[in-house]
């Protein structure tokens, strides 16, 4: 409801856009930076993605190696990577998660999963 049944004031409407954006490109430089991990077999492979969703690093510990048994091993870093990146969409809610409130809802905002 606008006070006095007048038109909204375009000037304050657009500094609130043009906040936004700027706090929702601030929250998406910090996903990108930011380091989340995943692990499988109980810490046997560990996955690190950035908060974006970018992989940037996979441990295998020796262990976790066996020769005979590739298809194991291929298990767990599919299983590493895909935790880390529950772990970064979970950052994302965290992060982008008031901003698309701010936004009416965040439903319908591409890009992102929530």
């Amino acid at each position: 409801m606008i006070p006095g049944g007048g038109q909204p004031n375009m000037q304050q409407l657009l500094q609130q856009a043009q906040k936004m954006q700027q706090d929702l490109a601030r929250a998406q430089e910090e996903l990108a930076q930011a380091e989340v991990e995943g692990q499988a077999g109980g810490g046997l492979v560990k996955a690190t993605v950035t908060g974006s969703g970018e992989l940037r690093a996979l441990v295998i510990d020796p262990a976790a190696v066996d020769p005979e048994d590739t298809e194991t091993l291929a298990d767990l870093v599919v299983a590493a990577v895909q935790a880390a990146h529950e772990n970064a969409q979970d950052l994302q809610k965290q992060k982008l998660g008031p901003l698309a409130q701010g936004l009416g809802g965040g439903s319908g905002i591409p890009g992102l999963p929530f």
